[in-house]
């Protein structure tokens, strides 16, 4: 379960940036990024125990998948890695976003 190891870098970010108290964490995971939200959400709670961010409430924001199509050269919203363009139908894309997994902002006290 990686979703136990993303949530301790979020932890070392977390305290990085406060001593505060934080009360809510959000977060923007791409389509693609391969995180399961349920492991994840259960291993911000566990990893967050003894933290500033004990208690917090863990927000995930979904970005979608995007590439950028050959044939008609516009960047599209692809469900799945190999999706043809939504578009023009063409089988040419070129991945440019929705693997990503970052920390957008923190509430704190």
């Amino acid at each position: 379960m990686h979703e136990m190891s993303l949530c301790e870098g979020i932890r070392n970010m977390i305290e990085g940036a406060t001593d505060r108290p934080v009360t809510k964490v959000r977060v923007e995971i791409g389509k693609f990024a391969g995180v399961e939200k349920d492991a994840l959400s259960f291993a911000f709670d566990v990893v967050m125990r003894g933290s500033v961010a004990e208690g917090a409430e863990l927000i995930m924001i979904d970005l979608p998948g995007r590439a950028l199509c050959y044939d008609c050269m516009k960047e599209v919203e692809i469900d799945h890695r190999l999706d043809p363009c939504p578009d023009c139908g063409g089988g040419k894309l070129m991945p440019q976003g929705g693997d990503e997994m970052r920390i957008k902002d923190l509430e704190v006290k």
